[in-house]
Parts: structure tokens; C-alpha cells; sequence
């Protein structure tokens, strides 16, 4: 399917509306810290150098300034903690080569109770890790200009049992908490601002995403399936008692030259609470959706982006999905007009122009399992109280850009549950 690239004209009367504002915060001055000596600096990098299964590194409190990466390589048992997100920072804004500040590679790693500042690329990354913690950890970038941040703040990829629980990502340039090609996560009691995208968990099995706060990010949290990766498919995502607040941020993500797909996350529209991709088995249910000025829930095939939907072992379409229980508020604000599923969703909506939408549905269908929408083909399942009450979109994209069709009509997608099973108990200790 083409892209939606011929919206200038119905545009003209909306393209005066500005984008919202960057958001400046910081989670305190890191500047009041005492600086570490170069000897207290090298005793850290030695630590790491130096590291043996069952070591725990203790970095005490202070500012701690690095020109080069720290890394656990194949250990196991490692405890990483400092003195506290306020005491204990390490930053990386002099490291010129390499990528993350931090990365870690074993089993059974934890990281706890410290900042990290600025890293060149990921601020944290764990890869091929069999039970990682993140804990009550800070990441984030001081400088201005964000298009030139790292891409993730915390970043745990190709990874078994995740838990993260009480950390602080924001001003990454991708996705501020980003899981991805991992089974077996838990993302809780955190707070994501001030990123493209607060929360992404991408082509992953069994994932719980709850009691998190994401707010001022271009978008709130995603679930995302893309093709080309080593894991494909994946499935299985709870997303419950978050609060998704106010995600109107600019989207200040580039397209990367080394991915032929390009970069997804630069296509989200500002002011989107959810997005799912190519998702499977999603249960969205109990959050507060407030005040994102394009959607509070998008439901879209990987075709809408327009690039190539088809790869091993990977469908392009969004299935089984529950969408339930959840509070939503629209904003006044005009819905974004710099990304093409905004414009799409701005012009095109059933309930006049320019209007924020409570929940949109690409409804793109898998046509070898239904002859049309209306008979459900992809199980999506829609539950929310005061439905005649909401925004709701259904498009019709089968006749292409010149022919977009939008109805309000949510009833083929009631009476009807999924039941998604997620199996993360034995994190419960971690």
C-alpha cells in the first residue's frame, strides 16, 4: 500500500498550527556533585575491567566522568550500584568512540541506584543477558539540540527475564525504555518523558508494561512487530494501570541510513497515547489516556508505513487485540500534522477535521480470513465504557489515497474478547 503523501491542499487551512513545546526538564542538577579525581575514575573502569562472576561493583557517591565505555562481558552474579539516582552520576559526554555508555553482557546482572548522563548512543544496553535489572537507575541527556541524543536511554535487546522497575528514562531520540527481540519482561513503576517514544517493546513474547508514567514523549508506549530482525513475531503484551499523559512532544527521531526499512519511530505522530504495529496479542486495559492530542490508542498494520510487509516468519498485520476498561480524555488542541499517519488521522477522521480521536483502526485485514471488516478478521476487540460517546475511527484504505474512507462504526469489534496469557511469574523475585 502507497503511503498517504497527497494531503497538501486539505491541509492549507490547518498547516498554521505549531508544534507544543520541548519539554526542559531534569530530575535534578548533577552539577552540584562533587567531581570525581582521575584516579577515583580509573578505580571505576578497573572495577569493570577487572570484574569476576559474583562481584559486586559499588560505586560511591559523586560525578564521574568518563572517556570510555564501561562493560561486564559474560559474567554472571554482577550487582552494579551507586549511591542513588542524586548521588552517584556517571557521564559519558566525553566518550567520543563507541557507542552506549554501558553495556552488559552475562547472566543474573543488576544495575541499581545511579545516573547515567549522555551517552554518545545507548545510554545502558544489555544484550544476550539471562536476567537483567534495571533498578531505580536515571538516564537521560543534558544537551539542547535532541535530534543528537543516543537513540535509547535503557536498552535491553535479545534478552531473557527483564525487570525494570523504577527508573527514569527521558530525551532519548528513539524510545526513552526500549525492549526489544526479548521474552519474559516486566516494565513497572517507571517514568518515561521527553522522548520520541516513552515505552517501545518490539517483537517480544510475554511482556508486562504497568503502574508506569509516560508523558510528554511524541508517543506514550508502543508495541511494535518489524520484519528483518532475528526474532520475529512476537506476542503476548499486557499494558495496564499506566498513565499515559500529554505525549505532544515533537518527534525529533531521524531515519537511519543502515536500516533499508528506515527508522519506524520517526513515522509516529506527536500526541499518541498507543500505538501498536503488527502486534500480537495485545491487552490494553485500566490506564488513564489523557490529553494526547492525535490518538489515545492507534490499532495499525505494518502496511500503513508503506515500506516492504513481507519477511520470515513475520505477518504485517495487527491481531488479537483487547482494548478495555481504560479512561480517556481529548485535548483541544489540534491533532499533528508533521507525520503522515497524523495527517491521515487529522483529515480524515469520522468525526471532522482536525479533531483528536479517542481510538483509530487502520482496518487493514488479512483478506485469506474474512471477506471484509466487519466480520472481525484480526480479533481486535474494543470494550470501553461510553463508546457512543468517543472518537472512534475505522478507515477504509483498500481504494488507496485518492479514495480514503473513515466511519465511526465500532460495533463489529463488540462483544468479543482475547485472552492474552503472558507468563512472567518467576520475575517476581527478581
Amino acid at each position: 500500500m502507497k503511503k498517504f503523501l497527497s494531503l497538501t491542499l486539505l491541509l492549507s487551512g490547518l498547516i498554521l498550527v505549531g508544534c507544543s513545546t520541548s519539554s526542559d526538564e531534569q530530575t535534578f542538577d548533577s552539577s552540584q556533585l562533587n567531581r570525581a579525581s582521575v584516579e577515583e575514575v580509573e578505580k571505576i573502569v578497573e572495577a569493570f575491567i577487572m570484574a569476576e562472576d559474583g562481584d559486586v561493583i559499588e560505586i560511591p557517591a559523586g560525578f564521574y566522568s568518563f572517556n570510555t565505555q564501561l562493560i561486564i562481558d559474560n559474567k554472571t552474579d554482577i550487582t552494579i550500584t551507586g549511591q542513588g539516582m542524586e548521588e552517584t552520576v556517571l557521564s559519558f559526554r566525553e566518550l567520543k568512540a563507541g557507542g552506549e555508555g554501558i553495556k552488559l553482557v552475562g547472566n543474573n546482572i543488576t544495575i541499581e541506584n545511579l545516573t547515567v548522563e549522555d551517552a554518545p548512543g545507548d545510554g545502558v544496553k544489555a544484550q544476550h543477558t539471562d536476567g537483567m535489572t534495571f533498578r531505580k537507575i536515571n538516564v537521560t541527556w543534558t544537551n539542547g539540540d535532541k535530534s543528537k541524543n543516543g537513540t535509547y536511554a535503557i536498552y535491553p535487546v535479545q534478552c531473557k527475564n527483564v525487570m525494570i522497575d523504577g527508573v527514569i528514562a527521558s530525551h532519548s531520540r528513539d524510545a526513552g525504555i526500549y525492549v526489544g527481540q526479548s521474552e519474559n519482561i516486566i516494565v513497572k513503576n517507571s517514568l518515561a518523558f521527553g522522548n520520541v517514544a516513552g515505552i517501545e517493546i518490539e517483537n517480544c513474547d510475554n511482556s508486562e508494561v504497568f503502574d508506569n508514567v509516560a508523558r510528554d514523549n511524541a508517543a506514550g508506549i508502543l508495541v511494535f512487530n518489524l520484519p528483518g530482525l532475528p526474532k520475529a513475531d512476537g506476542k503476548g503484551t499486557k499494558i495496564y494501570n499506566n498513565e499515559i499523559i500529554e505525549n505532544n512532544h515533537e518527534n525529533f527521531a531521524t531515519a537511519l541510513s543502515d536500516e533499508p526499512n528506515g527508522n519506524t519511530v520517526t513515522m509516529i505522530p506527536p500526541g499518541s497515547g498507543v500505538v501498536l504495529l503488527a502486534a500480537k496479542e495485545v491487552e490494553i486495559f485500566n490506564n488513564n489516556i489523557l490529553r494526547n492530542k492525535t490518538t489515545g490508542v492507534a490499532i495499525a498494520s505494518y502496511q500503513i508505513t508503506g515500506f516492504p510487509s513481507e519477511a520470515p516468519n513475520w505477518s504485517p498485520y495487527t491481531t488479537d487485540i483487547y482494548v478495555h476498561d481504560n479512561t480517556y480524555e481529548r485535548t483541544m488542541d489540534f491533532p499533528d500534522l508533521t507525520r503522515e499517519l497524523g495527517q491521515l488521522i487529522s483529515v480524515y477522521n469520522a468525526h471532522g477535521k482536525a479533531k483528536t480521536q479517542d481510538i483509530v483502526y487502520d482496518g487493514i485485514f488479512n483478506p485469506d480470513l474474512g471477506a471484509d471488516i466487519t466480520s472481525n478478521p484480526m480479533r481486535v476487540c474494543i470494550t470501553e465504557a461510553g463508546m457512543e460517546e468517543m472518537h472512534f475511527t475505522l478507515f477504509d484504505l483498500s481504494e488507496g489515497e485518492d479514495n480514503i474512507q473513515a466511519s465511526p462504526d465500532y460495533t463489529p469489534f463488540q462483544n468479543c474478547q482475547v485472552t492474552v496469557n503472558t507468563q512472567v511469574e518467576s520475575l517476581a523475585s527478581m
